[in-house]
Order: C-alpha cells, then sequence, then structure tokens
C-alpha cells in the first residue's frame, strides 16, 4: 500500500509558496498533491515542469523544474518508467525521443504552441529546395515532425552558440521570425526566417516597458528573445528562462521586469522573496491548460501517453542530440 503523503508534508509544501497562494486556495490542492505524490511512487513517474507552470505545480509536485533547454536535458538522464510532462505538446515529444522506452504523459492534449503550430515538415522541406546547402536550425518548439526534417535544433538559452557552431554566413532559422532576428543582430550571421511568433512574447511593446520605467523607478528589464527585436532593444538584458534566472540570482533585491509569461515572475518570487517584481502578466493559454488535477488524473488513468513514429523519432532525436552535444 502506498504511503499517503502526510498534512505536515503538504504543509512544509505550503511554506514555499504561502506568499502567492492564498491559503483557502492551498487547501483545494491538498488532496491532489497527496495523490499525485503517491502515484509517483506507485508509477515510479516523475514530473517534469516548464518555468511558465503555475507554483503549486512548479514548486510542489515537479521533480525536474527548468527551461526548454533544462527539461531536455534532464529527460534524458532519467530512469523513471513514466514521465509526465507539465508543459506543452512539443515538450512532450521531445522526451519521448529522448527516452523511446518510457511512457511519456501529457495532460492535456490541447495545451500546444502557437510557434510549433506555425510550420509543417513539408514547409521545411519547401525551404530546403529553395535555399540548397543551407544549414537548418529549428527551435525545440516544434513539432517532432518538423524537428526530424532539421538539421540541429535549439532552445533560446543556446540558440547563438548553435549558429555560430555551423560555420555558415547564412542559416535557414525557424520557426520563431523575432529569436532569429535577436541571434542575428548578435552574430551578423544572416537569417532566412519564418513569420512564427509566441502569442505570449509578441503582445509585448517598447511602450509599455517604457510606462513601467516611469512607474517604478530604478527597474531593471529583462526580456525574453521571443520578444520582438524592439522590445529586446529596450531592454536591459535578454535571456532564455534560466538566463533570467541566473541574472535574479545574481542581483537579489533588485526591482525586476521579466518579459515574458506571468509565472516566471511568480516562480522566481518563491525562490528570491527579497527581490521586487513588476508583473505584466501575459499568460500563455495552453500551458495554462496543465492542472494539478489533470496530472492526477494522467497518473491514475494513464492518460494521454504521446507516441511518436520510430523512424520519425530516430531522426528527430538525431537533430535533439546535435544540440545537446554543443
Amino acid at each position: 500500500m502506498n504511503r499517503i503523503t502526510p498534512r505536515g508534508e503538504t504543509d512544509g509544501l505550503y511554506d514555499r509558496v504561502r506568499h502567492l497562494v492564498p491559503e483557502m486556495e492551498w487547501e483545494t490542492f491538498v488532496e491532489d498533491i497527496r495523490a499525485i505524490e503517491a502515484l509517483k511512487r506507485e508509477r515510479n513517474a516523475v514530473i517534469l515542469a516548464h518555468n511558465y507552470q503555475t507554483p503549486e505545480i512548479f514548486h510542489c509536485v515537479a521533480d525536474i523544474r527548468g527551461d526548454s533547454l533544462a527539461l531536455a536535458r534532464e529527460a534524458q538522464e532519467t530512469d523513471a518508467d513514466v514521465i509526465v510532462m507539465a508543459g506543452v505538446h512539443f515538450m512532450a515529444e521531445t522526451a519521448k525521443m529522448l527516452n523511446p522506452h518510457s511512457t511519456v504523459l501529457i495532460p492535456d492534449l490541447h495545451a500546444g504552441c502557437s510557434l510549433a503550430d506555425s510550420i509543417t515538415g513539408r514547409d521545411v522541406r519547401l525551404l530546403r529546395e529553395r535555399y540548397p546547402g543551407v544549414p537548418v536550425v529549428t527551435y525545440v518548439n516544434t513539432s517532432a515532425e518538423v524537428k526530424a526534417e532539421s538539421d540541429i535544433c535549439c532552445t533560446s538559452g543556446n540558440a547563438k552558440r548553435v549558429v555560430e557552431s555551423l560555420g555558415s554566413d547564412r542559416v535557414i532559422m525557424i520557426p520563431d521570425e523575432f529569436l532569429a532576428r535577436n541571434i542575428e543582430a548578435e552574430t551578423g550571421i544572416r537569417m532566412i526566417t519564418w513569420a512564427g511568433h509566441c502569442e505570449v512574447h509578441e503582445r509585448f511593446t517598447p511602450q509599455e516597458i517604457g510606462r513601467m520605467r516611469a512607474d517604478h523607478p530604478g527597474l531593471v528589464v529583462l526580456a525574453h528573445p521571443e520578444c520582438p527585436p524592439e522590445v529586446v532593444a529596450a531592454s536591459d538584458f535578454s535571456g532564455s528562462t534560466a538566463m533570467m534566472g541566473d541574472f535574479v540570482r545574481e542581483h537579489t533585491g533588485s526591482r525586476i521586469l521579466l518579459v515574458t509569461e506571468c509565472s516566471m515572475s511568480d516562480n522566481l518570487a518563491v525562490q528570491y522573496p527579497q527581490t521586487e517584481f513588476v508583473r505584466p502578466c501575459n499568460m500563455c493559454p495552453h500551458m495554462k491548460r496543465i492542472t494539478l488535477s489533470n496530472i492526477r488524473q494522467s497518473l491514475e488513468n494513464m492518460t494521454h501517453e504521446v507516441t511518436l513514429d520510430p523512424e520519425l523519432a530516430s531522426r528527430g532525436r538525431r537533430a535533439v542530440e546535435r544540440m545537446l552535444a554543443i
């Protein structure tokens, strides 16, 4: 019989998030958290949570936390029989590529991504025909089918290093147009782009940053490179969510604006309560489809399993592993 997490243990978890989660709301989470912890032991399961997950998931039931690159690396190392992706569908596909013998579950099949939905494998093949010999760098925010048509993958945290490793003066970088333009500005390497955008990051504007600076003197602005180039230019620092976390750790006590999905600020606020976070709340509707309740249901019913064609998975895995080797 599995040990159910006792009240004292859930109280300890609540201490992590009590300044973000009201006690009355926490009481609605406790039963699911206890059940999830018991099910993880029963199934030999781990939960991978992206930085954009809500604090009760990220800090209370997740075993592996981070940005896309960190999750990809950690997924490669796990010996769990079951991996639950508290993130979006392309992340679950990547975990399956790297762990073909594990069962990979995603709690909600509709947890998608505007970037991943913007391009298909056929689109990549047509780009190759139009630009023969030009290497294809594919952002991890893509389907397995698109990764399979790529030379190498990248994340927002390693895109510059990946692009420079190719030794080419031209690169097809897809599908995030803004990430490609921002990397082009950093490297001077010409980017052939695709008109894909993140529906969260494309909404930020330099005018919004200007208003925030006026309202909050001394504000330090950190922008995700999926933002438009003019937003990155109006910021003090640009980097992946992991790089933002590193910046906050090194500048504890600052007044910081994270120009990214709003749960990122919540999760860092748990770790760095002495830092003031100014929150322009652009929320990812896809990430927010993942809840404690459907994580529990996923483990109880072993739904929804992510499966991939073995040949396609092999080709996609090659592109991901090339990235991880850099």
